[in-house]
């Protein structure tokens, strides 16, 4: 026990914050530990990046502890600062209420939601909660335009909260009848305001880069640290106690802003302990993994299908794969590191790449995905092409292999195909390209463009 509490506290984790009493707690009563994690739906699916986290999460419900999931249906409206060196543009209720029913259907993929299946299992409890539902109770004072934005929203509610009791095996406590829910006045908006400093928000490197280049910053994105903070008070009054956070490390002040508002409220409240998780780098190694970079592994075969997660993955650089080893599986990240020195980083990858397919997709899914990526790519010979290969259509003349794999959407950018050129992973009717300035004549003859 004492072991896997070590691990579970270690592996894939940049900070834990507050952790001594809760480690007692979680050695002593997992089954009254409450771990809050919080997504803003502002994009449709969940990829890898978010992966790590409910992974973790799904290592705590084993241990017992109780989940609580919250869909920061209000705060996406807003938008969350963190990392940004603008402002975000404000999500319309119709988007929203989308990507809210996308999550409800991933989020299964990787934790136990059912009550029946968490009693067969003998596993900690979950819960999907709305911060909506306690910020709902202030616009009487927002101005119009904000409001139009969340009444598209407002008469979906009905149906994601009947699609969340659908996921979770039940009627459960915030469809706003089982409860008294809590509510979230001006007057205690303001009383909380009062306890934080200039200094606690700008703790937030974003915010500090932004006023040194002399960059707006709205009273709005101010807020967004003070209202994730509020949501682990009302999560606290809701389950008794709100004891853990987790987040990725770009989520590290708000969850500490957290802890504040916790301990400053009337009555103080237990501040929770703040766990801050590695950020997982995107398939083209530099940026963090994100859907409007075009970096991303999608959870789900709407996303990707399982050969695309396994040929996505082996485009990472080789370097990478000791990392994405501990970020996003149960295997040993440290056999990893040590056989990168001695073997063909592509083997590794063939093998972290089959286990991602596996967790997602199952076996034989990871068994086809793998059989169907050796048969195109592990022989030179010209045997090694699909029966089908898909066709593109451009303008007759000189290109160059950049533009070309841009053209035929081979690559995420311009510097992904200079990285895979330069690591010999680019082939124009089989012959390996050797120079990222190479040209090649289009409309003599077919091409046949391979990467990996």
């Amino acid at each position: 026990m004492k072991n896997n509490i070590d691990r579970i506290l270690s592996r894939s984790v940049s900070k834990l914050i507050g952790g001594e009493g809760f480690r007692k707690k979680l050695e002593t009563s997992p089954e009254k530990v409450v771990i809050k994690y919080g997504v803003d739906p502002t994009k449709p699916d969940l990829h890898l990046g978010h992966a790590v986290c409910l992974r973790k999460l799904r290592e705590f419900q084993n241990l017992g502890c109780k989940i609580v999931f919250l869909i920061g249906d209000f705060t996406a409206m807003l938008g969350d600062p963190s990392g940004k060196d603008k402002t975000r543009p404000m999500i319309k209720g119709e988007e929203i209420g989308r990507n809210v029913d996308s999550y409800l259907k991933q989020i299964p993929k990787i934790l136990v939601t059912k009550e029946s299946e968490i009693k067969d299992k003998k596993i900690g409890g979950f819960e999907i909660v709305f911060n909506f539902d306690w910020y709902e109770s202030i616009h009487d004072m927002v101005v119009s335009d904000f409001l139009e934005k969340t009444k598209s929203f407002i008469t979906k509610r009905s149906q994601l909260i009947k699609r969340r009791n659908e996921i979770i095996g039940g009627v459960k406590i915030m469809d706003g009848q089982k409860v008294e829910l809590k509510t979230v006045t001006m007057v205690n908006l303001f009383r909380t305001l009062s306890k934080i400093t200039h200094g606690d928000l700008f703790a937030r490197k974003t915010f500090r880069n932004r006023v040194n280049s002399q960059q707006e910053i709205f009273m709005h994105e101010l807020l967004y640290p003070v209202l994730q903070g509020i949501d682990s008070l009302i999560i606290g009054q809701i389950f008794g106690s709100c004891d853990l956070e987790i987040g990725g490390t770009d989520q590290l002040v708000n969850m500490k802003i957290g802890q504040k508002i916790q301990r400053t409220s009337l009555p103080p409240q237990k501040e929770q302990a703040v766990m801050a998780i590695e950020i997982l780098e995107g398939t083209d190694g530099k940026e963090k993994m994100s859907k409007s970079l075009n970096n991303y592994i999608g959870i789900t075969s709407d996303s990707d299908s399982p050969a695309d997660v396994f040929g996505k993955t082996m485009r990472i650089p080789d370097e990478l794969v000791p990392r994405w080893v501990e970020l996003c599986t149960d295997l040993d990240e440290v056999e990893f590191t040590n056989r990168l020195e001695t073997e063909n980083p592509r083997d590794l990858k063939i093998e972290l790449a089959r286990e991602l397919v596996k967790i997602y997709h199952g076996k034989a899914a990871a068994d086809q995905a793998e059989e169907e990526f050796t048969r195109l790519f592990a022989a030179d010979s010209k045997n090694g092409r699909p029966d089908e290969i898909p066709e593109i259509q451009i303008e007759e003349g000189s290109w160059g292999i950049i533009e070309l794999l841009n053209s035929a959407k081979l690559v995420t950018s311009k510097s992904d195909a200079r990285r895979l050129i330069e690591g010999g992973g680019v082939r124009v009717n089989d012959q390996k390209v050797e120079k990222i300035d190479a040209n090649f004549e289009v409309g003599k003859s077919e091409l046949i463009l391979q990467i990996g």
